[in-house]
C-alpha cells in the first residue's frame, strides 16, 4: 500500500482564509462525468470536485440527474469537500425559466457553486429576492484573460473567477496583484482558479465558433465538434502548399504537476483539472497524481498553506501521469511562449515512451528497454501517414508477440505505450480509501459509561451507555481499544484512545456505543450561506475591454442583452453567433469575414517564424488552413497583441 496524508485544514479554514488569518487553503479540483467518478476523485485526494447537470453544461455528454448529484454532496461533505455543478452554457430565452428551477434545485441539495457563462442567467440569479445558498463562480467561458475582465467579474458579484488556460504564470500573479492592490471585503473573498491539467482549447473559451460554422454545433452549447482536431492543408498567398494534413490546430495536453508551488505563489487558489468526459481510471490517476503533488507543497510550507478538505488517501498504485491518455504534455504559456506547443502528426494519445525496435523476427520483435509488458498492452510508433497501433498477444522477456505485427514495423523505431494492462487492472478495482482521523475517550461520569469523540475535522460527540458499571476482575484495555477501533465501512480511522475507567464493559456494548458515536459524529458540517457574503454595493456601469464585435459577447437571450446594455453596450446590435441565421452557418457569402478563433499559440511561432526572433518566413502572407471538404480558413496574424485569428472565407 503506498500512503498519501493529506495535510488537514483547521476547523473552518474557509473563515480564516476569509479574514486573512492562517494558512491558505489550496484546492486540488477534479472532474466527474458521472457520480461514480465523482466519489473516486473524493476517494483519490481531491478537495473539490465539477461535475455537470442533465443540461446547460458545457460538456452536452456529461450530464447527471440531480439525485446523483445530491448523492455525490452527501459523500463529499463528510471530507470538508465540494461539489460545484456546470451550468456554463450560453442559455436561450425559451430556457431561462428551467435553467433557473433547476439552479434552485442544485441549490436545495447542498451544492457549493455553481458555474455560470451566461450574463442573462448571472444577472437573473443576483436578483433573487432569496439568496443563493451556493456561490456562483465565472467560467472560463466568459474569457478572463486579463486583470481588467477578472476584477470586473468580482465587481458584478462572482465568488470565484476561472482564469484563461493560456495565461502564464506571471500574468496570473499581475492579476492577483491587480485584485489586491486595492483591497476590499469583496477581493478579499475572490479565489482564483487555474487549470493545471487535461486537454486544451487552441481558441481562448468561449471565443471559438468554429465548430457552429462548420458543423452547426455550438461550442458554448457544449456540442463542441473539435474542429481543432482535425487535418489541415497549409497554403500561402501564393497557392504552395507548406503543410499538408498535418494537424496544425491540436494542442498536447496541459501538465502543470510540477509548478503547483510557483502557480500558488502566484496567487491561484484552486487547481483545476480538466476532463469531465473522461473514464474513472483517468479521474483516479490523475487526481491522485496532483494530490501528492499539492501535499509535497504544503508539506514544504505549512505555515502558508493547507489543504481545502480532511482526510489521508492510501492507494494500491503508484500514480503516474504518463500512464493515462495524453497527447503529450506541455507547461503552454506558463512561462512564457515556448515552441512545441502541438502535435502535428497526431491528435491520438501516444502514452509513455518504451523503447526503440531492436530486432523483428517473423512475427515478433524485441525492444531495447527496461520496461515491463504484459499480455493486452497498447503500443504505437509515428509513421509518415500517421500513428500506427497495435496490441501485445505474447510477452517473453523483452521479445513482443504482437496480436497482428504491423507491416510498417522497421528496426529503430521508437514505440510508445497507451495502454498498460497491469496499471489499467490494478485501477479497476478499489484502489484507494480515505480515512479521516478520530479520537475517543472512555470514561465515566456522574456514574454512567461515556464515550466521546473528536475527528480531525472538529466535529465532537458524546453518548452515555446505561450498562452497570462493575469493576473488572482482568485489564480490559486491550479489548476497549480493539473494539472501538474496528471501523472499517466508515470513513474514519482511529488515531488515539483515551481509557479513564476500570469497569467491566462488554464487547457488545463498546459496539453498540462506536456505532452509535460514529453517526452522531458524522453530522454535516455547518452549510456556508443563507446570506451575501458582502453587503451589495454599487455595480460598475462600464463593460471592461469591449469587444470589437458584438456577437463575442455571447448574448442568446433578452436579459443577457439588458445586461450589457447595462454597462454601455446597445442591446440591439448585440446578436449571438449561434442566433445569427447565416452567419453562423457558413451561408450568406456576401456578409463577410468573420472572427472564428482566437488564440494565443502561433502557427508561426510554432514553425519557426515569429517575426520578433528576426528570421524571414519562406511563405507569402496571408496564410490559409483548409480542411478535406475544402473549406479554407485565414490565419490572421495579430502581432501588436501576440495573437493569432483563424477568420472564415466566404466564397
Amino acid at each position: 500500500m503506498i500512503k498519501n496524508t493529506n495535510i488537514p485544514l483547521a476547523p473552518w479554514g474557509e473563515d480564516a482564509r476569509r479574514a486573512g488569518e492562517g494558512p491558505r487553503p489550496l484546492e486540488l479540483l477534479a472532474p466527474a462525468k458521472n457520480l461514480e467518478c465523482g466519489i473516486a476523485a473524493i476517494d483519490h485526494g481531491a478537495d473539490a470536485v465539477y461535475i455537470g447537470a442533465q443540461r446547460f453544461g458545457a460538456r452536452a455528454a456529461a450530464g447527471n440527474s440531480v439525485e446523483d448529484i445530491a448523492q455525490l454532496c452527501r459523500y463529499a461533505h463528510q471530507f470538508g469537500a465540494k461539489i460545484f455543478v456546470t451550468v456554463n452554457t450560453i442559455i436561450y430565452d425559451e430556457e431561462l425559466n428551467d435553467t433557473l428551477q433547476l439552479v434552485d434545485e442544485l441549490d436545495s441539495i447542498g451544492v457549493d457553486a455553481i458555474l455560470v457563462q451566461d450574463m442573462g442567467l448571472f444577472s437573473l440569479l443576483k436578483q433573487r429576492k432569496e439568496p443563493l445558498h451556493c456561490e456562483l463562480h465565472a467560467s472560463t467561458q466568459t474569457d478572463n484573460r486579463t486583470a481588467e475582465k477578472v476584477k470586473w467579474l468580482f465587481d458584478q458579484g462572482f465568488d470565484r473567477v476561472v482564469l484563461a488556460r493560456e495565461l502564464s504564470i506571471k500574468e496570473i500573479a499581475d492579476i492577483n496583484k491587480a485584485i489586491y492592490q486595492h483591497p476590499t471585503p469583496t477581493t478579499q473573498q475572490l479565489p482564483l482558479e487555474v487549470f493545471v491539467h487535461g486537454a486544451l482549447c487552441v481558441s481562448y473559451s468561449g471565443q471559438c465558433y468554429a465548430s457552429q460554422y462548420c458543423f452547426q454545433r455550438s461550442a458554448n452549447r457544449g456540442e463542441c465538434a473539435q474542429f481543432c482536431r482535425l487535418a489541415f492543408t497549409l497554403k500561402d498567398a501564393n497557392g504552395k502548399i507548406l503543410e499538408s494534413e498535418r494537424h496544425l490546430l491540436s494542442l498536447r495536453d496541459m501538465a502543470q504537476i510540477n509548478n503547483l508551488e510557483k502557480l500558488a505563489e502566484a496567487g491561484a487558489s484552486s487547481f483545476k483539472i480538466e476532463g469531465r468526459l473522461k473514464d474513472v481510471d483517468y479521474v483516479k490517476n490523475i487526481t491522485a497524481a496532483y494530490s501528492e503533488a499539492l501535499n509535497e507543497v504544503v508539506r514544504r510550507n505549512p505555515d502558508k498553506y493547507t489543504r481545502a478538505s480532511f482526510g489521508r488517501c492510501t492507494y494500491t498504485f503508484s500514480p503516474n501521469i504518463q500512464k493515462s491518455f495524453n497527447r503529450g504534455f506541455t507547461t503552454y504559456f506558463a512561462e512564457g511562449r515556448k515552441q512545441r506547443l502541438v502535435s502535428f502528426d497526431t491528435p491520438k494519445a501516444m502514452g509513455e515512451p518504451v523503447g526503440k525496435v531492436k530486432e523483428i523476427r517473423g512475427h515478433s520483435f524485441n525492444i531495447s528497454t527496461t520496461t515491463s509488458f504484459a499480455n493486452g498492452d497498447g503500443l504505437c510508433y509515428l509513421t509518415p501517414s500517421g500513428l500506427v497501433g497495435f496490441r501485445v498477444n505474447k510477452v517473453e522477456g523483452n521479445r513482443i508477440f504482437p496480436l497482428r505485427m504491423p507491416e510498417s514495423l522497421k528496426p529503430g523505431t521508437m514505440l510508445f505505450r497507451n495502454l498498460d494492462q497491469a496499471f489499467t487492472t490494478l485501477l479497476a478495482k478499489p484502489s484507494s480509501e480515505r480515512k479521516i482521523d478520530i479520537s475517543f475517550h472512555l470514561y465515566e461520569e456522574n456514574g454512567k459509561l461515556t464515550l466521546s469523540a473528536k475527528d480531525e475535522v472538529g466535529r465532537t460527540a458524546k453518548i452515555q451507555s446505561d450498562c452497570e458499571l462493575q469493576p473488572a476482575a482482568k485489564p480490559q484495555e486491550d479489548n476497549i481499544r480493539r473494539q472501538l477501533s474496528k471501523l472499517g465501512g466508515t470513513i474514519y480511522q482511529c488515531k488515539d484512545i483515551e481509557i479513564d475507567t476500570n469497569a467491566f464493559i462488554p464487547s457488545s456494548v463498546l459496539a453498540n456505543m462506536r456505532r452509535e458515536i460514529i453517526e452522531k459524529t458524522l453530522s454535516p458540517l455547518p452549510h456556508k450561506g443563507g446570506e451575501p457574503l458582502t453587503p451589495p454595493k454599487a455595480t460598475p456601469k462600464t463593460i471592461s475591454t469591449p469587444y470589437l464585435y458584438n456577437y463575442l459577447y455571447n448574448a442568446s437571450n433578452r436579459k443577457a442583452k439588458e445586461f450589457y446594455k447595462a454597462q454601455g453596450i446597445e442591446a440591439c446590435s448585440l446578436e449571438g453567433f449561434e442566433h445569427s441565421g447565416s452567419l453562423s452557418t457558413g451561408e450568406g457569402g456576401g456578409r463577410g469575414h468573420f472572427l472564428l478563433m482566437q488564440c494565443r499559440y502561433c502557427l508561426r511561432n510554432e514553425m519557426g517564424f515569429c517575426t520578433k526572433s528576426g528570421k524571414r518566413a519562406p511563405w507569402k502572407e496571408p496564410l490559409t488552413i483548409s480542411i478535406s471538404d475544402g473549406r479554407e480558413f485565414q490565419l490572421q496574424f495579430d502581432c501588436k497583441n501576440c495573437q493569432m485569428n483563424v477568420i472564415s472565407i466566404n466564397k
